[in-house]
């Protein structure tokens, strides 16, 4: 028998890997809110993944309570996700996907794009989605896996922020509202920029995420989450010395 995957949180998104790990003859041990993950990791001495699958919300908590023997075999899939997310907890090498697909509640899945996959378990990961018929493609190099992050990010921040102000789906943005969502664009990529300590081509990363917009047109802006990333947006760039302008007339409208 296979060892079997260690998967913390099962919601929708997780429910979708715990399918894809026992298509492939993995055995699942799910942690959810109510155990002890320190008393999992007792149970489970050895698994060749720990996926956290919780909200975006919860996810630093989680981090915090990754025992020392889980920690070189850590896989993270959340929103909003960038290196000094696991660092700051000691996870040094972790497989990370950039999930590029959705699963609502009594809806089939549905891909968006090829999600990227990069670390020391990605073939497992990869070979689990697969056997969903979820495209993806594993990584060669961490930048390249920064890269899709802030691409993630990006889609995100921009459809959720400029959808607060805009259209309310993505297609429409890009339509209707072209300009708000450029502006909105600019600052995000700024702000992904300094936390990343990278630079990235502006126009390859603007038309890949419209290349993205106009493979779901219909898909919806706003999202439940809209505000509360705006927020966070801000004082990220606040505690990095930034001042992006949009965003905070953005906010400002929101808050009225």
């Amino acid at each position: 028998m296979k060892e079997p995957v260690v998967i913390i949180g099962i919601g929708q998104m997780g429910g979708v890997f715990a399918r894809g790990f026992l298509s492939t003859g993995h055995p699942v041990y799910p942690v959810v809110r109510e155990m002890s993950i320190e008393g999992a990791a007792k149970e489970v001495i050895d698994p060749p993944l720990v996926l956290v699958a919780v909200a975006e919300s919860d996810l630093e908590t989680v981090l915090a309570q990754i025992p020392e023997r889980w920690k070189d075999r850590v896989g993270l899939l959340q929103n909003e996700l960038l290196p000094q997310v696991w660092q700051r907890h000691a996870i040094e090498n972790p497989t990370v996907i950039a999930v590029w697909f959705e699963k609502k509640f009594r809806r089939p899945i549905t891909p968006l794009v090829t999600s990227p996959i990069y670390g020391p378990r990605a073939e497992l990961v990869a070979e689990a989605l697969s056997a969903l018929e979820i495209p993806v493609k594993t990584l060669d190099r961490f930048d390249e896996l920064v890269q899709a992050l802030v691409m993630k990010n990006l889609y995100i921040l921009t459809a959720n922020i400029a959808g607060l102000e805009g259209a309310d789906t993505v297609g429409r943005l890009l339509e209707d509202d072209r300009e708000l969502t450029e502006e909105v664009f600019d600052d995000v990529l700024k702000l992904q920029q300094s936390l990343t300590g990278r630079i990235f081509d502006q126009d390859e990363m603007w038309q890949e995420m419209v290349d993205i917009f106009r493979s779901d047109p219909d898909h919806g802006s706003r999202g439940r989450s809209a505000l509360q990333r705006l927020e966070r947006a801000l004082r990220q760039a606040e505690a990095a010395g930034l001042e992006l302008e949009r965003l905070r007339t953005i906010s400002q409208g929101a808050e009225v």
